[in-house]
This record gives structure tokens, sequence and C-alpha cells, in this order.
């Protein structure tokens, strides 16, 4: 009951409905100081218009019960089936997809376990939720945020125009630039996940335990991403996806 009661006022409290509470509190105060004082006659006339009292809250405050029960029913206690945990995965995938056609360049991190603090600290921290929009106008203009990376943590933008260090193999290929080279660095030190569009080619590629998987479509990238940022569960089919991708170093 308490926690039932504790959901019904985090509800209730982000609407108006609170001067429903309000005004039935005082109108069972008002009924309790009758009973109290045996004033029957009072008691008579409010028992008669009680009723009309539920029907009247009902019609004043209907805009505020409606945003009640709508909220009730938007709660994912009530939603069935298979959830994505990372929702924010599909408004990445769209900013790279929509970037690729216009060949512009993209750097997007995605933390794991490692904390990227010092990441963090060269760029310029935001804070604020992730869409599509906010990241094309980041990419997609010259603006001074666009050459380097921006971190994503739980579906929030940390900071943009971050420096990732530079990979150290020498065995990349010299058609990769200096987005791919960012995204293996950051790999080879830390467990991020890193989504990449290549201004060249507009190729979409994601760079994760010090490997890059060049040229990938969408689905495979949002599949691939949906597994890695799952934690230890889907580290058992992030390998039977890379197979169907063909197109990794």
């Amino acid at each position: 009951m308490t926690f039932l009661l504790y959901k019904a006022y985090q509800i209730i409290v982000k609407t108006n409905a609170m001067q429903i509470i309000k005004a039935g509190i005082m109108v069972a105060l008002f009924y309790a100081f009758a009973f109290l004082l045996h004033l029957s006659t009072l008691l008579w006339i409010l028992n008669k218009l009680a009723p009309g009292f539920a029907i009247a809250f009902a019609i004043v405050f209907q805009p505020e019960l409606r945003k009640v029960f709508l909220k009730i029913g938007q709660n994912d206690l009530f939603t069935f089936g298979n959830r994505s945990r990372h929702t924010y995965v599909d408004t990445a995938v769209v900013a790279a997809e929509t970037l690729s056609k216009l060949k512009k360049g993209m750097l997007v991190v995605f933390t794991r376990h490692t904390r990227l603090d010092d990441i963090i600290e060269t760029g310029t921290k935001l804070n604020a939720d992730i869409s599509s929009a906010l990241l094309v106008t980041i990419f997609g203009h010259e603006t001074p945020l666009h050459d380097a990376a921006c971190i994503v943590q739980n579906g929030k933008i940390l900071a943009a125009g971050c420096f990732l260090p530079l990979s150290e193999q020498y065995d990349i290929k010299k058609t990769f630039g200096t987005r791919h080279r960012a995204a293996l660095g950051l790999c080879e030190t830390t467990d991020a996940v890193v989504l990449v569009v290549s201004e060249e080619t507009g190729a979409i590629s994601l760079a994760y335990d010090s490997k890059l998987h060049y040229d990938l479509k969408p689905g495979q990238v949002t599949k691939l991403l949906e597994n890695l940022l799952e934690v230890s569960a889907a580290q058992r089919t992030i390998e039977d996806t890379i197979d169907e991708s063909k197109a990794s170093i």
C-alpha cells in the first residue's frame, strides 16, 4: 500500500490534480466536523449533496483526471513483452544515416563500465537528452564541436567536442581518417563503443574491443549497439551478429 500510494503521489504531484486532493480533504474535514458535533441537519444535507460533489469534481477537474489516467496508462509497469532498454540507440543510428547521406562525419562514444572523465574534460559539457536533431546539428554544420566526439551515457549527451587518443596500431588502412583512428584509439584503452560516420565515403562503422567494423548497414549497427550496451547477457550474441556483417577488420 505504501508503494502504491507513493507511485500515485508521484503521478498526481506533476499535474494540477493536487487541487482535487485539497478540495476532497476540505470536504472530508467539514464532514468530520459535522459528525463529531452531531450536526444532524448539516450531515443530512452533506449526504444528499455527496453524489453531486463527486460529479462536480469529475466535471471541474476533468483535464487533470485525464492527465492522471493517461500517465498511469503510459507507465512501463503496464507494458508487456520485449522492451528495448536502449531506445536512444535508434536515435543515434537515425542521425548516423542522415549524416551519411549528407557525407558529414560523425563520432559518438557510448560508455560502458570504464569512466571517461578525462575525455569529457577535453570537451564542452552538455548533459542533454540525446536526439537525432541535436546530433545532426552538432556534426552536420561547421561548428566548433563538429570535428571531435560526443560522449553518450544512458541516453544523455554528457559532452561534445571531446578529443580522443589516436590508435597506435600500425596495420590500419591508410584510407582511414582521423575519426576512425580516434575511435580505435579509445577502444584500445577502454571498453567504450564508438559509432563512426566517414566524411569521405559516408560509411557507418562501429569500433569496440580494439577492432573496427567498417561499412555496416543501419540494422546491423542497431542490433550490435543494443547487444553491446546490454552488459553481460548480450556477449553471447555479439559474435553471431558480427558474422552477419561481412565487413570487419
